[in-house]
């Protein structure tokens, strides 16, 4: 049965109403270009989805899933979340027109500082809880919270502005509704996803304990050198605080983190209580002061998050794989029926998006 918002997407051809331009960026399943429309000059970013054309196809996204992202984006307007204006499908697309966000990406631009306290840090964690903050009393969990996914709206100022992008995994928790799936970028994926087991809004909040590990130091703290291993670390939530990368990192900034790796989500910090914590939101002047004599040794950062992204690239496409694998023995599947696979790009993909590294990107939902 067709959703509100499948309905109005508008059967008519995007190029009657909008100049394309360059490619921006690409996924596996949908393509970023730069867009004009013609009747105000405003310029946007136009995502090409390609739509899954039979059930049995694992190539492409169902109608329904692209669906239920036009619907959620549908009912956010936050400044810290990335705005949907229009949507038009054709036989092979459903485009979405968004706005354009051409900052690049968060870790880039703090990977390109000659200096970073954990007071400006924090600054820009705050806009990421004050974005997922929104989503989470809407019962929106987005389910896909990485770096690549926090954007800024404009790099050319001191604090830059972010915006949360991609809703493609998005989902409303609906009270008394079981919901499991395995999905995600298994990197920053929480346990209880690995594990197959009930999902809501706290898997966004163990995310978010990655990311921030992650800028406070470059490396991953759950990424090995096998998906065997990373899957492991993740279910075990083994990690630390390697002296290597943390020796100048606050006890409170590490205290945070502690608090977001949990494996019960019950005991996980809710996004409520994210926000009032003292690193975000100090109670005194010495916890102030902390955070702006606390530093980031940025040179570590480059190096380690270089590294990163190096792994990532290698590992990312059977590591998904494993997870669905693991997933259909679960229960049964037979691999032909719908499933929802990991969301990660593709070598492929991965190798395309370097190579438009060094031009000006903008990325979109």
């Amino acid at each position: 049965m067709k959703s509100p918002a499948m309905d109005s997407f508008k059967q008519q051809k995007v190029e009657d109403f909008y100049d394309i331009g360059e490619e921006l960026g690409s996924g596996q399943f949908a393509i970023v270009k730069k867009c004009r429309e013609k009747s105000t000059g405003k310029e946007f970013a136009a995502k090409f989805i390609k739509k899954r054309q039979s059930r049995a196809s694992r190539r492409g996204v169902c109608r329904e899933e692209i669906g239920r992202e036009v619907s959620i984006l549908r009912q956010v307007l936050h400044p810290n979340i990335i705005t949907l204006h229009d949507v038009y499908e054709n036989r092979t697309d459903v485009v979405l027109i968004l706005e354009l966000v051409s900052g690049g990406e968060l870790f880039d631009f703090l990977a390109q500082k000659e200096s970073l306290s954990e007071e400006e840090a924090t600054s820009f964690i705050k806009q990421i809880l004050d974005g997922v903050n929104y989503l989470h009393t809407k019962k929106i969990a987005h389910f896909d919270l990485k770096p690549e996914n926090i954007m800024l709206l404009d790099k050319n100022i001191p604090i830059p502005h972010i915006k949360l992008i991609d809703f493609g995994l998005a989902h409303e928790i609906e009270d008394g509704v079981e919901f499991k799936h395995i999905f995600g970028t298994p990197e920053f994926v929480a346990p209880e996803i690995v594990n197959y087991e009930p999902l809501g809004l706290e898997a966004d909040m163990w995310s978010i304990g990655v990311i921030t590990y992650i800028l406070l130091s470059g490396a991953s703290p759950f990424l090995g050198d096998t998906k065997q291993e990373t899957l492991t670390n993740i279910t075990a939530v083994s990690y630390d605080f390697d002296e290597e990368f943390f020796s100048q990192t606050s006890e409170l900034a590490k205290d945070f983190i502690q608090k977001l790796l949990v494996k019960e989500t019950r005991k996980r910090l809710t996004i409520q209580e994210a926000l009032r914590h003292p690193w975000i939101t100090p109670v005194d002047s010495q916890q102030a002061m902390v955070r702006r004599e606390s530093v980031i040794n940025l040179e570590n950062f480059k190096k380690q998050y270089v590294r990163r992204r190096w792994k990532l690239s290698f590992s990312i496409v059977s590591l998904c794989n494993h997870l669905t694998r693991s997933l259909m023995k679960k229960v049964h599947l037979r691999p032909h029926e719908d499933l929802r696979n990991c969301e990660s790009d593709t070598e492929e993909d991965i190798a395309k998006r370097k190579a438009l590294h060094s031009r000006r990107r903008s990325s979109t939902s």
